[in-house]
């Protein structure tokens, strides 16, 4: 998660260093998404067919060489191939880590496991993202680089030793096809894959440009955005660690419903208007975990649903994840480029209320017409 959210508060400087602009930068960003998409769509049927650990271990090696050579590289193009490279290896790693999660963890305690595992995006972006603002201010952006690789480095050999040995009998082919038509044969993951995708535009748009709002609206200076993105990262943490309550709650598709759009509408007053920096802070942060409580949530429930096929279920909701980011930068940037931070605010709302339109589609209680038998008879 470090490899991948590095970009975001680093753009500034790397327009700057390579003679882009911001929104040019922010590109950087929608192609590490991309990547990380077309990564996810095929890593769940991997994990679940060769094994979690020589997937994770593969994944972690490519996202380190990738982190060192990106401080490296000599101008935007040379990055934005590096950046692809990233979010092809950090896509292997989600669905492989809720699989193995899944293989060890009872079901009853398997929604709590899940979502504290998923709530390590907002320690990261409590803890890593601050810590890149900082080294940025002290030696540039390429210095974060290097040190995220030689950190990733440090967990590659942990994860050697450390991650779990898979002793389960499996077939050793891959079954590709036959387990995403499984899934997508039950109303929960059709629904769920619309809801999710639209929801997390407005989550990576507000992530994604948040730290230069900061920088060019109220004139804040780098290493100061460092305590604006850990008190972010706190409602991440929250509205994460809430999904469990969420994601085990009868009400639960209307609690999504409207969680999403409270989110969606901190991030329109957060870039719509001038609040004051701790005022505009605290808003986004409220936001922020709102929007942290979906995609989680959703992730959980999919294990209900999945039988043998857990990674595979976790890929095509982590699919919408890195989509919606590359779609939440890429919009995020032509409308910020052509009508200002307002547009982006605008955007994340209306895209939070589509999302929360569809929410209905699941059923009374959130996909419990669906069969969970006919994903395991045929996962």
């Amino acid at each position: 998660m470090s490899a991948v959210l590095i970009v975001p508060p680093l753009l500034v400087e790397i327009g700057t260093d390579l003679g882009v602009s911001v929104p040019v930068a922010g590109q950087l960003a929608t192609a590490t998404f991309a990547a990380w998409a077309v990564s996810l769509l095929g890593v769940g049927p991997l994990s679940d067919s060769f094994g979690r650990r020589p997937v994770a271990l593969a994944g972690l090696a490519i996202l380190a060489v990738t982190a060192v050579a990106s401080a490296f590289a000599p101008n935007i193009e040379t990055l934005l191939a590096l950046r692809v490279l990233t979010g092809l290896a950090g896509g292997t790693l989600p669905p492989t880590a809720v699989g193995v999660v899944s293989d060890v963890i009872s079901p009853a305690r398997r929604a709590r496991a899940i979502t504290a595992m998923l709530a390590i995006q907002g320690v990261v972006a409590g803890v890593t993202v601050p810590m890149v603002a900082v080294l940025a201010d002290l030696g540039g952006w390429r210095l974060p680089f290097a040190v995220t690789g030689a950190l990733l480095v440090a967990a590659l050999q942990a994860n050697w030793m450390w991650f779990p040995r898979d002793n389960r009998e499996r077939t050793r082919s891959l079954v590709f096809f036959s387990r995403y038509f499984s899934l997508l044969s039950l109303r929960y993951f059709r629904v769920a894959i619309a809801v999710g995708a639209t929801q997390r535009i407005s989550f990576w748009a507000t992530l994604s440009f948040f730290p230069a709002h900061l920088l060019l609206t109220y004139d804040v200076p780098l290493a100061l955005v460092a305590l604006p993105l850990v008190i972010t990262a706190a409602g991440q943490v929250v509205g994460s660690y809430s999904a469990a309550f969420v994601a085990n709650n009868k009400h639960r598709s209307a609690l999504l419903a409207g969680t999403s759009i409270a989110g969606g509408l901190c991030a329109c007053v957060f870039f719509s208007a001038h609040l004051g920096l701790w005022l505009a802070v605290a808003v986004v942060a409220v936001g922020a975990g709102f929007l942290s409580v979906l995609m989680p949530a959703l992730v959980a429930v999919s294990t209900e649903y999945s039988g043998e096929s857990k990674s595979t279920g976790a890929s095509l909701m982590g699919f919408t994840n890195p989509s919606s980011g590359a779609l939440g930068a890429a919009i995020g940037g032509v409308l910020l480029a052509s009508v200002g931070y307002a547009g982006i605010g605008y955007m994340c709302l209306a895209v939070t209320i589509a999302s929360a339109l569809m929410t209905p589609l699941f059923g009374r209680r959130l996909g419990d017409t669906a069969t969970p038998t006919a994903a395991q008879s045929s996962g």
